[in-house]
């Protein structure tokens, strides 16, 4: 497996929204540092994504030492820091999971309720809530911040020439929203992958991704299309859900940078298996 390398390291720092692409990362507890640290929800605290409002696609993040930065057309760009002071305690429903955030404050809520013309307020977790994964796919110590349920999504290149071969169009990697990417394996080779390691952390591939609606999503338009559901439901569709990409857990902390040797320390049987 020589020749696999760490091609593109991405944060979303708000669930949802835009993400940002980065050279090199700290890796903590969570996950990639501020990955997903911060949520929309609704007035019921169940959380928004794209899936409901494409537009939060239109959203841009970026990251200072002290600051979240907000962008969005038309709107005076958000600062808010990135350490937040304690807000009040929110209850939070991610899927089937309840956890506890904080709410950031009311002009975050404005800002955003405005752009998206949706009520909504925005919350983040702090250091202290802890939020442990699916124990059927996990290990009791493995945690992730405001995630779907993984810390990590791992998709390789080849995976969407793939797929864009197979639609016979050219879709960006932005509308799969991958923390990781990795260069110079085969299409789906990661779909055999059960363990590896991205320079010195070593990661667990314990369950395929499967995929919703947001990979319809233009990033830069927020249009909605069918594809790319149309095509992996008939290219990997596998008991009535589509895959595409595996989540991953780490099992220490420390850094990752683009270009990092990826080592697939032990493989499997397909994830999906077709």
């Amino acid at each position: 497996m020589a020749g696999i390398i760490l091609s593109q390291i991405t944060v979303y720092p708000v669930k949802s929204l835009a993400g940002i692409n980065v050279p090199s990362w700290p890796v903590t507890a969570t996950g990639l540092r501020y990955d997903r640290q911060w949520m929309l929800i609704d007035a019921t605290g169940q959380f928004l994504s794209q899936r409901r409002l494409a537009a939060m696609a239109l959203i841009k993040t970026a990251l200072t030492d002290r600051h979240l930065i907000l962008s969005a057309p038309g709107k005076t760009d958000l600062h808010l820091p990135v350490s937040p002071a304690l807000g009040i305690t929110v209850a939070c429903t991610i899927w089937e999971d309840q956890c506890t955030a904080r709410h950031v404050s009311t002009d975050a809520d404005e800002w955003l309720s405005d752009f998206l013309q949706q009520e909504c307020r925005l919350v983040y977790l702090p250091e202290d809530e802890i939020r442990t994964v699916d124990p059927d796919y996990a290990k009791a110590s493995d945690q992730t911040a405001f995630s779907d349920g993984f810390p990590f999504l791992l998709v390789s290149e080849n995976s969407l020439a793939c797929l864009n071969e197979a639609m016979q169009l050219a879709m960006s990697m932005a509308r799969f929203r991958p923390n990781l990417v990795v260069s110079g394996c085969a299409g789906y080779a990661e779909d055999s992958w059960r363990e590896i390691r991205i320079g010195a952390i070593d990661f667990r591939l314990p369950k395929p991704c499967s995929r919703c609606s947001v990979p319809t999503v233009d990033p830069n338009t927020a249009q909605t299309g069918k594809e790319p559901l149309t095509t992996l439901n008939r290219t990997r569709k596998w008991q009535n859900k589509v895959y595409f990409g595996q989540n991953a857990l780490h099992n220490q902390t420390g850094s990752l940078a683009v270009g990092d040797v990826v080592t697939v320390t032990r493989s499997g049987d397909k994830q999906p298996p077709i």
